[in-house]
């Protein structure tokens, strides 16, 4: 696989994590709703921040892995790919449903960014999603960890930038699409579960043929 395709794999399935309704974006939702668009760009700040935090925590396990533990890397490939496929069928299986926000609060842009980096860095969730992803599509034949970080932390943030900054500017908006067409939630969310199953067969699939092997250096 060209590190072309390997990148661009890998924004797809960015993509279909972060457009499934989750806490980050009710938490925009909310901000946006009961404090209005710059409340709602505050808080998709916020969680850019934490994703940026995300990616270096990433970054370091597969570095250290790489000189440590390479075995345990080759078994966390396949470990990932199962969790993307438990994933997945979470996904297929759930009724992804954003209900009503409740009422405003009055609070400064800069304690609606801290609280958005804080809840999205202390998700656990994430930190196991880039534990079990991060291994799949950082690969030193395709250079640096370095540049290959630089890479997938700006498209994590862009991406975050782009869904959340966007329901942030449509504000009341974008709360109301979501609570009013449950159907459609609910197939972004069944849509992006087949999307990981898909992606952690060709994972498997990769490490199985030693494709997504580290090579001993």
């Amino acid at each position: 696989m060209s590190y072309t395709e390997n990148i661009g794999l890998y924004f797809v399935l960015l993509l279909g994590i972060i457009i499934v309704p989750g806490m980050d974006m009710l938490y925009v939702l909310t901000c946006a709703v009961t404090g209005g668009r710059r409340a709602g760009l505050s808080a998709t700040s916020g969680v850019m921040a934490g994703g940026v935090v995300h990616t270096f925590f990433g970054t370091m396990c597969v570095g250290v892995l790489m000189k440590l533990a390479p075995m345990l890397f080759t078994l966390l490939i396949f470990a990932g790919a199962a969790y993307m496929a438990w994933i997945g069928i979470t996904l297929v299986r759930s009724s992804i449903l954003v209900h009503s926000i409740g009422g405003a609060r009055s609070r400064s842009s800069w304690m609606v960014f801290r609280q958005g980096a804080v809840t999205c860095i202390l998700n656990p969730k994430a930190y196991l999603f880039v534990f079990s992803v991060y291994p799949q599509f950082m690969r030193p034949q395709y250079g640096s960890l370095g540049s290959q970080a630089i890479i997938m932390g700006a498209m994590t943030v862009l991406t975050q930038l782009g869904i959340y900054g966007g329901l942030a500017l449509a504000a009341g908006k974008g709360r109301d699409f979501l609570v009013s067409r449950p159907c459609a939630t609910m197939f972004v969310g069944r849509a992006a579960g087949y999307l990981f199953l898909v992606i952690a067969v060709l994972t498997a699939w990769h490490g199985w043929t030693g494709g997504s092997f580290p090579a001993h250096q």
